[in-house]
């Protein structure tokens, strides 16, 4: 429908009048609010369908695991940012969605792509010894070519990632466990032989391979973690109000700052 002007800006989102608004086609006050959990809502919001209950139940099993990890780098500096500019709260959440990279939280993008392009270039697996081929042939060449392959090692979870059996425990009683989700533990299976060590399948990356097998688009996931994450860091921030770290965590370090000259060899090195 054209307006009044003449202009048409198109979108499948949300549009308003004076006396509605819509969103995704429904009526947002009569056919959404309170028949539509949110996180079937931002399913909905980036896939232009809404997901099955199985699907929902996935979707919202990653937001949970994604929501909060303790005190990690995002957590950090979203109560440090606090701490120094308490008068503005959107800045505190925005500094820790900003530590979302390939160390944290971006590892779900990193994996569910890593695993999309492994997937493109082969044929599909029929049973349990292909896929263990498939993917020791993705990690031999991920190490020839110096690289990491995402969603392997955890610098708390040495051993095992409980988010991770969990995870996949929930997709496969969802009818979910795609191909994502089997190469990833394929990958599980298979690495020590390249590597030489064990590694756990974290939980970011069993994440990325779940939404990827959701078909969510790979070059998005990260957006998925930060959505979680949003929701851990507001928790942070509650709880640096109720029962405030963050000045002590900023006085430890200043005060036990120590000069060094520049040109000093580093610790640990020759």
């Amino acid at each position: 429908m054209t307006t009044e002007n003449g202009l048409e800006f198109p979108t499948s989102l949300g549009t308003s009048t004076a006396d509605q608004i819509r969103l995704l086609g429904q009526d947002l006050t009569a056919d959404l609010m309170g028949k539509v959990g949110f996180g079937e809502l931002a399913f909905w919001l980036v896939a232009m369908r809404r997901p099955t209950p199985q699907e929902t139940r996935v979707f919202e099993a990653v937001l949970v695991a994604l929501a909060d990890h303790g005190f990690t780098p995002t957590a950090i500096a979203a109560r440090l940012t606090y701490l120094s500019a308490p008068d503005s709260l959107q800045g505190a959440l925005a500094a820790g969605l900003l530590g979302g990279g390939s160390r944290f939280l971006g590892v779900t993008e990193d994996c569910g792509m890593y695993l999309h392009e492994v997937l493109s270039r082969a044929e599909l697996p029929g049973n349990e010894d292909q896929w263990n081929a498939l993917a020791l042939t993705a990690v031999t060449e991920t190490k020839a070519a110096g690289k990491f392959v995402p969603g392997l090692g955890h610098p708390v979870h040495k051993v095992t990632d409980p988010r991770t059996p969990v995870l996949l425990a929930i997709a496969e009683q969802e009818g979910l466990r795609g191909p994502h989700l089997q190469l990833f533990e394929a990958i599980g299976r298979v690495h020590e032989q390249v590597l030489g060590r064990r590694l756990p399948l974290n939980g970011a990356g069993v994440c990325g391979a779940a939404l990827a097998d959701l078909g969510l688009p790979v070059e998005l996931l990260r957006g998925f973690a930060l959505l979680a994450r949003a929701a851990g860091l507001l928790g942070q921030i509650a709880e640096e109000r109720r029962r405030p770290i963050g000045m002590d965590a900023y006085l430890a370090i200043d005060r036990n700052a120590v000069y060094v000259d520049p040109d000093a060899p580093q610790a640990g090195r020759r």
